[in-house]
């Protein structure tokens, strides 16, 4: 993929705000994975972001619409995000 908006999901705002956390590439979302991309992001950049945004990145890092990850996936998302 050669920028971020070719990720599925990734919209210019998003990929504005993951570049402000130093996250560039696909490559570099993975490595540093979705949850911790998602902290940082709250952090640094908006604090209001929310389960969807959650859920966004992790359609994107797994390459797939947001409506297409496993319900497994959603649900446990869910759960950390509530937990924060």
């Amino acid at each position: 993929m050669e920028t971020l908006t070719d990720m599925p999901n990734i919209g210019p705002v998003l990929a504005g705000d993951l570049e402000k956390i130093g996250v560039t590439t696909h490559e570099q979302l993975c490595h540093v994975g979705v949850r911790e991309a998602f902290l940082r992001i709250r952090a640094e950049v908006d604090s209001n972001a929310c389960l969807h945004q959650l859920e966004v990145l992790a359609g994107a890092a797994e390459g797939v619409e947001k409506s297409l990850l496993p319900k497994q996936i959603k649900e446990e998302l869910k759960v950390w995000y509530k937990a924060l």
